[in-house]
């Protein structure tokens, strides 16, 4: 039977990624992540940087443009773990974060792994950095991993740009794992008066543990865009 794991692109981390400088191969960004394999226990706390990027508690202005997600082809091979994309300042994450956690919590007691990963630069949004994730996590009690990108390797590896941003894989025996979903959680938005339900991501994922195909039609993930360093060129 296939398993399924969810990758969220977020843009804000738990887990801080070290920053590199030159540009090795993207697998040497990426292998700090292999223990993230369904194979091994989901469990990883709050790495934290090696200096303190965030900014004191405050007022913090928050600037957002709406973006959809368009990057990656459905059968993209994932890396050897798997990922979903968020983030603490966007106001599309914020809409649907408390269900977000609903979902998360019923699908992981079916056998599915979820990790969120933070990507956003904490030189423009500090508020999205790790001090301020571990805080997050926290106060929603995350059930899922949840890491911090700190040199965006991770999001550019994966084609992200927005925030809420999903990718589900399903994996076959000792195949790769292989994108099957890369869409919206659900029509709902910030201000559309339209329920949360999240429903297009849950028919994709009850297709993979069932067994069954998951529809190509598949409406893109809409929110922030991911924040990039000032100096990175994307």
């Amino acid at each position: 039977m296939a398993t399924a794991a969810t990758v969220l692109l977020t843009s804000a981390r738990l887990l801080r990624l070290p920053l590199r400088k030159s540009s090795p191969p993207a697998a040497t960004s990426l292998s700090s992540l292999s223990s993230l394999a369904p194979s091994a226990p989901f469990k990883m706390g709050l790495f934290q940087s090696r200096s303190s990027a965030a900014a004191p508690p405050g007022r913090l202005a928050v600037r957002a443009a709406r973006t959809e997600s368009d990057r990656v082809s459905i059968g993209f091979r994932a890396p050897q773990f798997q990922v979903m994309f968020i983030c603490n300042h966007c106001p599309f994450v914020k809409h649907l974060k408390n269900d977000i956690v609903k979902l998360t919590n019923f699908y992981m007691k079916k056998g599915l792994a979820v990790v969120a990963i933070s990507s956003n630069s904490v030189a423009t949004h500090p508020q999205d950095g790790p001090e301020f994730m571990a805080e997050e996590a926290k106060a929603f009690n995350y059930p899922f991993p949840y890491l911090y990108d700190e040199s965006q390797d991770v999001a550019r590896d994966f084609g992200a740009v927005c925030t809420p941003e999903f990718y589900l894989f399903k994996k076959d025996g000792r195949r790769p794992f292989e994108l099957v979903y890369h869409g919206q959680f659900d029509d709902s938005r910030p201000s559309n008066n339209v329920p949360v339900t999240g429903r297009d991501l849950s028919l994709a994922i009850d297709c993979i543990l069932s067994g069954q195909p998951v529809s190509l039609t598949q409406k893109p993930s809409v929110g922030c865009s991911i924040k990039w360093h000032p100096e990175v060129k994307v």
